[in-house]
């Protein structure tokens, strides 16, 4: 058996494959570590407001695995759209010609935009998730990074 073995450059369409940049990598365990702690703050809230509100658990609803679901499914929403940001801007830098750099960008964010929205509707029409806890955590990310500025504050 004869079996070529094809490059990087032949598997993408011509453009050679990149790896994650080591300064995206730490953003993305930032923000994936932002993520974990804005949905274990929202599932204590869900409980808190369950536990103080018990006739809430008759609203289907409000079933824990729906709340948990929903809140799986933002924050995995929330991840990819920065990871997907995060390889534009890796791949809107190395780029030479600023009108393809400007419009790839402007491209990525129309289609992450439109994958939140999707997600958004989705959260709402969708009875295994709760939307509140499904849209939520599009959030988490700017928070963290907000709130980690503001605590871990570099002079």
């Amino acid at each position: 058996m004869n079996e070529e073995v094809k490059s990087p450059e032949v598997m993408t369409g011509g453009e050679p494959q990149k790896k994650i940049s080591p300064a995206l990598k730490k953003e993305l365990k930032n923000i994936f570590l932002y993520i974990i702690v804005g949905l274990c703050i929202m599932f204590g809230i869900f409980f808190l407001i369950m536990c103080i509100f018990p006739e809430i658990k008759n609203n289907a609803e409000f079933e824990y695995w729906k709340i948990a679901l929903g809140g799986i499914g933002g924050g995995g929403v929330a991840f990819l759209n920065f990871l997907l940001m995060g390889l534009t801007v890796q791949k809107v830098a190395s780029d030479t010609n600023p009108d393809r750099a400007r419009n790839r960008m402007k491209l990525s964010y129309t289609y992450r935009y439109l994958m939140q929205v999707a997600w958004i509707v989705i959260a709402i029409l969708v009875p295994c998730f709760n939307y509140i806890s499904g849209i939520v955590p599009l959030l988490f990310p700017s928070l963290g990074i907000k709130i980690g500025s503001i605590i871990f504050k570099k002079n």
